[in-house]
């Protein structure tokens, strides 16, 4: 199977299941798309006549470009068959029981008001809680206990809003630092906040002992205090802004993600992101909203559209900052065209449910954040573990080639099937698929590789 698409001035073509990316000329783009409908002859009869007008084309050159796109098959490099299948789900039989990352909800309790919150202004749909250090240290401990013999672990202290129960993060990570060694674990932290409660002491413990932080930004003043405002309805973006920028020097600029999120109201997203920039941050993600179908904030298929233009203009972005010596990183557009995930990380998925798994306040386990208030997804708990093993087989058997509309989808093996949150809430099911998030990831990735590409090229089309 092959995907061709033109972006950026170039001809590119994706083998999907051998994964490599050709940049071709016009003529070869042509004959690789008419390649497995027509014969030999048919192909060289219409490309002629398709070129006959162009004195640089000759019928020689046909006929050896005809070859050329011949031996890049035999080779394995264009119409690659699939052969993955068989493999569907073997990952995560093989590493089955094993948990390798928790997102601890260290505070079901925000200090902002955000409409578009899924997480209903950190509450979850129930009651507003945080993690006692007693629950907190017992989730550490059924992580190593089920780590098996991974080496790293990840945590991610999660909301809410996090900082709201800092001495208890505090306190865990001291915790984890003074066993990991004799268990031969090593823990990544990961915090993600709003900002508000940042101070010095803060900075000084992120810097220190955090992997990532995953700071809540969505670019422009008027965009961002729209929805992220505080109980009495006033707006946040100047009082976190400073912050952030604290803290992101003090990092020095890494290991940092500025995460904003689009909605009806701002699907021109790509003038957030100018406005991120402006302010000094060059790690950025602007993740499309997922809410209820009617919901106020939903894209709509206007919206779409312009959504679709401003990731073409993000490349495009992207590239010119290159060349200008202002590189920025763009979530959604790291990718790794010379190696990437293996491929049973491709065909199984993101590992919720199974290797990543969610705790709430109160030591209830569940496949990820998302699922977080849907009792019946709950998985077990922390003390006892899990013992809902029909959900948890439902995500062990979720896999890309679960979804039948995902088989003939050139974008699988970059995707992995997607989301099984989005798809459920999307859907009924976690082996639904979210179609909008489905059409968003393509143009993505489509203009993720053609970013690859032009590097590759020096800018030269």
């Amino acid at each position: 199977m092959i995907h061709q698409y033109q972006l950026g001035g170039y001809n590119i073509v994706l083998d999907v299941c051998s994964g490599s990316v050709h940049v071709v000329d016009e003529v070869a783009y042509d004959i690789i798309g008419m390649f497995e409908t027509h014969t030999r002859e048919e192909i060289l009869s219409d490309i002629e006549a398709r070129y006959a007008d162009r004195e640089d084309v000759t019928a020689q050159d046909i006929s050896e470009c005809y070859a050329q796109v011949e031996a890049l098959k035999e080779a394995g490099k264009l119409f690659a068959p699939d052969t993955f299948e068989p493999m569907a789900g073997k990952l995560k039989e093989k590493t089955s029981g094993v948990v390798k990352a928790l997102c601890l909800h260290v505070a079901h309790t925000c200090n902002l008001n955000c409409s578009y919150c899924f997480a209903s202004q950190g509450k979850y749909h129930g009651d507003r809680a945080v993690m006692s250090f007693e629950v907190g240290k017992q989730a550490l401990d059924f992580l190593i206990a089920h780590s098996g013999s991974r080496h790293n672990l990840e945590v991610d202290f999660f909301g809410g809003e996090p900082l709201m129960n800092f001495d208890v993060v505090r306190r865990l990570v001291d915790y984890a630092r003074s066993i990991e060694k004799e268990h031969g674990k090593h823990f990544r932290f990961t915090l993600t906040t709003n900002g508000l409660l940042i101070d010095d002491d803060v900075i000084d413990f992120a810097n220190r002992e955090m992997s990532n932080v995953v700071l809540s930004l969505d670019g422009r003043k008027e965009v961002h205090d729209r929805y992220r405002v505080d109980y009495a309805g006033n707006g946040s973006w100047e009082r976190i802004v400073p912050k952030f920028q604290k803290l992101v020097e003090a990092r020095g600029g890494k290991n940092y993600y500025m995460r904003g999120t689009f909605t009806h109201a701002n699907p021109d997203f790509l003038n957030d992101i100018r406005q991120m920039l402006d302010l000094g941050f060059t790690e950025l993600s602007m993740e499309p909203v997922v809410c209820a179908p009617g919901d106020p904030e939903e894209l709509t298929q206007e919206d779409i559209a312009v959504v679709m233009r401003q990731y073409e203009q993000l490349a495009e972005l992207m590239l010119e900052r290159d060349r200008e010596g202002r590189p920025f990183t763009f979530y959604h557009y790291m990718i790794d065209l010379t190696g990437g995930p293996c491929i049973y990380k491709r065909i199984s998925g993101c590992g919720s449910g199974t290797e990543y798994m969610a705790v709430t306040p109160w030591g209830d386990l569940y496949p990820c954040h998302q699922f977080v208030g849907e009792e019946k997804f709950k998985l077990g708990n922390v003390w006892d573990g899990v013992d809902n093993t029909a959900i948890q087989g439902e995500f062990a058997a979720c896999n890309v080639y679960a979804r039948s509309e995902c088989r003939d989808c050139w974008a699988r093996l970059y995707c992995s099937g997607g989301c099984a949150a989005n798809a459920y809430h999307a859907t009924g099911s976690v082996r639904g698929v979210y179609k909008t998030g489905c059409e968003l990831f393509k143009k993505r990735m489509e203009c993720a590789i053609m970013v690859q590409v032009a590097r590759a090229f020096g800018g030269k089309r």
